[in-house]
């Protein structure tokens, strides 16, 4: 099974290695200049997912959570590709013009890939075409991840 048909019927994980690993499984087939939407809750496994789409792409730096910053970019990449990876966290942006405010065009040079946290909150911004990703956290502390 293709992890896309993976993701789709939904996968748990018991560690942040392995949700890391899952990532770095889904960077290798994405396409070149993917917008890919992370949804869930504090804690749910956002940015550790995107510290797997890093390795995944041949970044080797550290990823943490732009939440200050708004975004991050790293790259390009070592991967075949040589993509830039684009990480922005949407919690503080209440409207789709603050967003254009920040000029994340200039950075989207192909090949890129552009990873959100809090989507939802900018969501009139995304492009069609964009992946989403829902990611939750079970009671037993496993982490869910399903692609709509």
């Amino acid at each position: 099974m293709t992890i896309l048909a993976q993701l789709r019927a939904g996968v748990a994980t018991a560690s942040a290695a392995e949700t890391q690993a899952l990532a770095g499984r889904l960077a290798a087939v994405l396409p070149p200049d993917t917008t890919l939407a992370l949804h869930g809750n504090l804690g749910a496994g956002k940015t550790t997912f995107v510290q797997g789409l890093a390795r995944g792409f041949g970044l080797t730096g550290p990823v943490t959570s732009p939440t200050f910053n708004l975004y991050t970019v790293h790259g390009p990449g070592r991967d075949r590709a040589g993509r830039t990876l684009v990480h922005l966290d949407a919690y503080r942006l209440e409207t789709p013009g603050q967003v254009e405010d920040l000029l994340l065009e200039d950075f989207l040079v192909s090949p890129w890939c552009l990873a959100v946290e809090w989507p939802e909150n900018i969501a009139a911004w995304l492009p069609s075409g964009t992946l989403h990703l829902d990611l939750d956290i079970t009671p037993d502390e496993r982490h869910t991840l399903r692609l709509r």
